[in-house]
């Protein structure tokens, strides 16, 4: 279509015509299709105000965005005010999820064009108050009780969808890490939404576009919006009862309906097709709730109806046995829809919870992927997500009080630091070992009267301790200062498929005390939390005085990926059978009222490595961490680099990859050789060596095959240099992508008996293969911890989140760590 414009004097016939249907459907449209028809024509400004009866500055205008913009100029015309309608949820979704400062009620009105009392007012009807101790208020019909939301599951079929949420009265202390999620999660969260529609929609069933909560949606669960009652769905029969009789919904608030069913208000044909599917559809949102009830007891929790596209009535369905407790029923609010209304209680959930974290919504994604590409005529075709059980979140505030079985670790200390030049000081000191004032001074830039005033603050709170005085050629003596080891203790737990190990290091890296606990990999999640918080806690006992209650700063743990660091989840670790998505962080909360931050074994290796290795480690390397699989730790720009979504380093596949071990569809194979402890005999065995029988699983075999390499059996070491040249050509990639001169090597497996063999090869790899390698000498050095890295990494990074000097405004841990 040709954009001529009226300074031309004529219009092409394509858009006269489309001006003229505008003019002749009425309308605002209708003016401005005049304003520039007339102008077209050649009239003067004066006189298309007299003939379409509007004011010469509503002319100038019109004319103006014909100008600059077209007919598209013409169609949207950006205005403030209030339009025709308003959808809150999409208010409070900007709201919430606006980058830092742009959330206030001025910027989202400026944003959507809406005026800023119309957004201050919404903000008030759901409470999202700023910088005011009160706690969001979601105003669905009838409104959400209790002060703290999760998003709990969804469930959507061919007629209806549920959002299913949870509330408790107690409500969460402020999120310590900001927005957990943001609007790439959303937009890919509308992609899979619309692609599961679409995939209702093949046999005419779905919900329409548009489709929202206005006074005629109807509800999944038979009340309608008119009534406002919250119907509670009955989660079972009381205990010591017979089988439930059938209950109907009465129209007065609070009635009760059976679970999944509902009274419509238009018959149906009993033998209908369309009655069958509604039948099959009541019977299988049942058993969803019921499933959810068993799965989150800890919850009160309530039905949302999105869009509920079932006719009228259906029979009411057999409320499932064995389920307690109600699920009351809702509608969305009536000035939101069904989608803004989805994605409000995502922000919602996610800025109120950072262990709402985008893998958990990536999962909700991935689900309705899954559905859209079923079958529609499957009777089983529905989205049935439900999240992992968030008891352990829950429970966070009352371990506070009474968890703690006695001991007094409370986290709270008096090494609260002020200010970065403060971190400084103590980073140089570190590193040093003893340093005068007048050389941190040098080293870092500071003023001498900054260092002189940071370190007498240090010294006053026994951060720093004083040494002898040097003597000088002239001049006063000058006295070094260092840090005061037992200023501050952490608490490390490694958890291994096959042993748990506990270590309390002080400030300098020394190791107060150690204990061990051999594990199966296939015990009970909750029996193994109540290990782990039974071996934490006798090994802060055996520690006894030398931690004082002030100077402990927490604990860590390190845990075999992958993991979600911000729901303290461990997603199905390998040769873990028994662990699923268990949300470790957070039931180890329940039994320690300190910080606990939890790790990526590799990456925990890696801070305890810069931590304790002090100047040895004052530059870039990336950790070689042998353990139960082989895994990485980088140390990259003066920081630990966790990645996006903390689980930077995963080794296996990029050995795979080297070594050309792909399947048919190019997916990396998984590598028996980056798993020693069962590489290593299994390899040994095929050479000749003879088995060793040993009662300590594979730990012990592989640890028989290390000595015997050691002792020169031929079979056990070339086993071994097997296993540690495919490890040496992960490690060249690593060489060749991060231009890096220093690989460290450590873990439980990485043992005196087998190092030189692993040093040895991987430093021929690395060094006689990378594309840059007359470059460089990439140095390959044993660890400067223990065989218990990971523990002593994982009490490590306490100190590195606390002690290490960062600019604010850097994506990183807090330094003030979390209190629970």
């Amino acid at each position: 279509m040709s954009d001529t414009r009226p300074g031309d004097g004529t219009l092409s016939p394509e858009l006269r015509a489309v001006l003229r249907r505008w003019a002749d459907e009425g309308g605002a449209l209708a003016t401005r299709a005049g304003v520039v028809l007339l102008a077209a024509d050649g009239l003067r400004d004066a006189e298309i105000s007299r003939r379409l009866g509007v004011s010469r500055q509503t002319v100038g205008s019109w004319r103006q965005r014909w100008t600059s913009a077209g007919i598209d100029g013409l169609e949207h015309r950006p205005r403030t005010g209030r339009p025709a309608t308003v959808d809150e949820a999409e208010v409070v979704t900007r709201t919430l999820l606006a980058p830092g400062g742009s959330g206030a009620s001025r910027a989202v009105a400026r944003e959507l064009g809406l005026s800023h009392a119309t957004v201050a007012g919404i903000r008030r009807r759901w409470r999202l108050v700023p910088d005011e101790p009160v706690s969001p208020s979601v105003p669905t019909r009838p409104p959400l009780p209790g002060a703290d939301v999760w998003v709990m599951g969804l469930y959507v079929d061919g007629l209806r969808g549920v959002l299913l949420a949870g509330t408790r009265l107690v409500p969460s202390p402020p999120p310590t890490s900001g927005t957990v999620i943001g609007a790439d999660v959303l937009a890919g969260l509308d992609r899979s939404l619309d692609a599961a529609l679409a995939s209702t929609r093949r046999d005419g069933s779905g919900p329409a576009e548009g489709h929202g909560g206005g006074v005629g949606t109807r509800s999944a669960f038979g009340a309608g919006p008119g009534q406002g009652s919250a119907a509670a769905v009955r989660r079972g029969p009381a205990a010591g009862s017979g089988s439930a009789e059938p209950v109907g919904t009465s129209g007065g608030s609070g009635s009760s309906v059976q679970l999944g069913a509902g009274a419509r208000n238009s018959p149906t044909e009993p033998d209908s097709p369309r009655h069958a599917d509604v039948a099959t559809s009541d019977r299988a949102l049942a058993g969803y709730l019921a499933q959810a009830s068993r799965r989150h007891p800890d919850l009160a929790l309530h039905a949302v109806t999105l869009w509920d596209d079932a006719p009228a009535p259906a029979p009411i369905v057999p409320q499932p046995p064995g389920v307690t407790g109600t699920v009351t029923c809702h509608h969305i609010p009536a000035r939101s829809t069904w989608r803004t209304f989805l994605r409000a209680m995502i922000a919602l959930d996610s800025t109120s919870h950072p262990e709402s974290s985008r893998r958990v919504y990536l999962d909700l994604a991935a689900e309705l992927e899954r559905y859209a590409a079923g079958r529609p005529d499957d009777p089983q075709h529905t989205v049935r997500w439900l999240r992992e059980n968030v008891a352990g979140h829950l429970g966070a505030e009352s371990a506070k009080v009474g968890s703690a079985r006695g001991h007094t670790w409370s986290g709270v200390n008096q090494i609260d630091l002020g200010s970065f030049n403060e971190c400084v000081v103590i980073e140089t000191v570190r590193l040093s070992g003893t340093i005068t004032r007048g050389e941190i001074a040098h080293r870092t830039g500071l003023t001498q009267q900054s260092v002189s005033r940071i370190a007498r603050s240090l010294l006053d709170r026994g951060i720093l301790i004083e040494d002898a005085q040097l003597r000088a050629t002239s001049g006063k003596p000058r006295t070094p200062v260092r840090l005061r080891g037992a200023a501050a203790h952490a608490l490390g737990i490694h958890i291994d498929p096959e042993l748990l190990t506990a270590v309390v290091i002080d400030l300098d890296g020394a190791i107060v005390c150690t204990r061990t606990r051999s594990v199966s990999a296939d015990t009970d999640p909750a029996e193994f939390v109540e290990r782990v918080a039974a071996l934490g806690r006798e090994t802060l006992a055996e520690a006894g005085g030398a931690v004082r209650p002030d100077g402990f700063l927490g604990i860590g743990v390190a845990v075999p990926g992958p993991v979600d660091i911000a729901s303290g989840t461990v997603l199905g670790p390998p040769l873990m059978s028994a662990w699923g998505d268990l949300p470790l962080l957070y039931l180890l909360k329940d039994h320690f009222p300190c910080p606990v931050i939890m790790e990526k074994d590799s990456t925990a290796a890696a801070a305890g490595e810069r931590w304790i290795g002090r100047d040895r480690r004052a530059r870039d390397f990336a950790y070689l961490y042998l353990g139960t699989g082989v895994g990485t730790g980088l140390y990259l720009n003066g920081d630990i680099y966790r990645g996006v979504s903390a689980n930077a380093g995963e080794f296996g596949q990029l050995c795979a990859i080297a070594l050309g071990r792909v399947d048919k569809d190019g997916r990396p194979e998984i590598l028996p050789e980056c798993n020693p402890p069962v590489s290593v005999p299994d390899l040994a065995a095929r050479g000749g060596l003879r088995p060793v029988a040993t009662t300590g699983g594979s730990t012990a075999a592989y640890l028989a095959v290390g000595r015997a390499a050691a002792a020169g059996d031929r079979a056990a070491a070339a086993a071994v240099r097997e296993v540690a040249q495919a490890v040496g050509r992960g490690a060249l990639g690593l060489i060749d992508l991060l231009d890096i001169d220093l690989i460290v090597l450590g873990g439980p497996f990485f043992t005196d008996d087998v190092a030189d063999f692993y040093l040895a090869e991987i430093a021929r790899t690395v060094n006689e293969f990378p594309t840059a390698r007359r470059l460089r000498r990439v140095e390959v050095e044993p660890s400067v911890l223990s065989a218990g890295a990971a523990a002593v990494g994982a009490a490590s990074t306490i100190f590195h989140a606390t002690f290490t000097p960062r600019l604010r405004g850097r994506e990183t841990r807090a330094r003030h760590l979390p209190t629970g």
